[in-house]
């Protein structure tokens, strides 16, 4: 059984062109209205208007997979449950069931493993040899509360680790306040911090009140140089949700169209499911188009995730459910 329309390995996110910034230019969204309901009402249609079955729902699945940052950000976090986790990104599905897919051959991974800046050095060892890149979160995750230089440092120190790519947190305060000024200023200094390293800038929208200040702190972490916006930590009381991503989602595309720029989004927190991971799909598709299918522009930031979409594949391939223990994590 094979599936349909699988797109050919991308080039990783090491090799995409970073997002060189612009200046500080507020017009781009100073007075720049959100009417959340038709965000809403837009955001409703997304999962209603397109329905995959069979074996093309299979073929988004594993899609999905190459996007997924594979993540454990737990106080108890070891150097063997990293271990157990780089090995999954490895081989995300079972044997049986890639062999089921007919895509045995196919070297899927997923998009890369997320760990916290102490781990990095046991993830780096256990994905040697593999092109899967390690990714940190910093600057003081969840809460970003640290004095700037003590965030720049610790960006320094987990780049220096070996982290490709780091996941940083910003000041609340500073969108909250509407000081668009401080946030470039910090932004750009953490991008400067990573040297690299890829730089995917956590809004924690969930913390920052309006859909226009996701809006406009996703324009200014743009021209700041992010090379990736991203929806939370995974820690607020409201993470990833469709109507802010589509908010996020437009942010992208209205930068892209004024400085020629590709930025890429990270929804991350709350999505656990094989259904999500067909959502958030659909939405890059609509609204982006398929280039933003590709690992290089677009990441799922999850860990559970994985398992329901392993479990549902296994159904496509067998008719039957197994017991979800059988597709562990780590």
């Amino acid at each position: 059984m094979t599936t349909a329309a699988l797109p050919d390995q991308p080039e990783s996110l090491s090799n995409h062109a970073r997002n060189l910034g612009t200046p500080l230019d507020v017009a781009m969204f100073e007075g720049h209205s959100v009417n959340r309901s038709a965000a809403e009402r837009r955001a409703a249609t997304l999962t209603t208007r397109r329905s995959v079955k069979k074996t093309h729902q299979a073929a988004w699945l594993i899609n999905a997979i190459r996007c997924i940052d594979l993540t454990t950000l737990a106080g108890d976090d070891t150097e063997g449950r990293v271990q157990r986790l780089c090995a999954k990104a490895r081989q995300p599905l079972a044997p049986r069931i890639a062999q089921g897919l007919g895509i045995e051959d196919m070297g899927l991974t997923t998009g890369a493993v997320c760990v916290y800046p102490t781990m990095v050095p046991h993830a780096v060892k256990a994905l040697r040899g593999t092109s899967i890149p390690v990714a940190s979160v910093a600057t003081g995750f969840p809460a970003g509360l640290m004095p700037l230089h003590l965030r720049l440092e610790e960006i320094r120190w987990t780049v220096d680790q070996g982290a490709d790519e780091i996941d940083i947190v910003i000041t609340r305060e500073h969108v909250l306040k509407g000081d668009w000024a401080a946030l470039y200023d910090e932004v750009a200094a953490m991008r400067e911090a990573c040297g690299e390293a890829h730089l995917k800038a956590i809004l924690a929208t969930g913390d920052i009140a309006t859909l226009r200040n996701v809006y406009s702190a996703s324009m200014v972490a743009m021209q700041a140089g992010a090379d990736f916006i991203k929806t939370s930590t995974g820690k607020e009381g409201v993470n990833a949700t469709l109507p802010v991503s589509l908010t996020m989602v437009r942010a992208l595309r209205d930068y892209g169209d004024v400085t020629g720029q590709q930025v890429g989004f990270k929804p991350a927190g709350g999505m656990k499911s094989a259904k999500d991971a067909l959502a958030w799909q659909y939405l890059m598709k609509e609204e982006l188009g398929n280039e933003w299918l590709q690992p290089d522009l677009f990441r799922l930031g999850a860990s559970s995730m994985l398992g329901d979409i392993e479990r549902q594949l296994e159904h496509h391939v067998t008719g039957r459910y197994a017991a979800a223990h059988r597709h562990s994590l780590a």
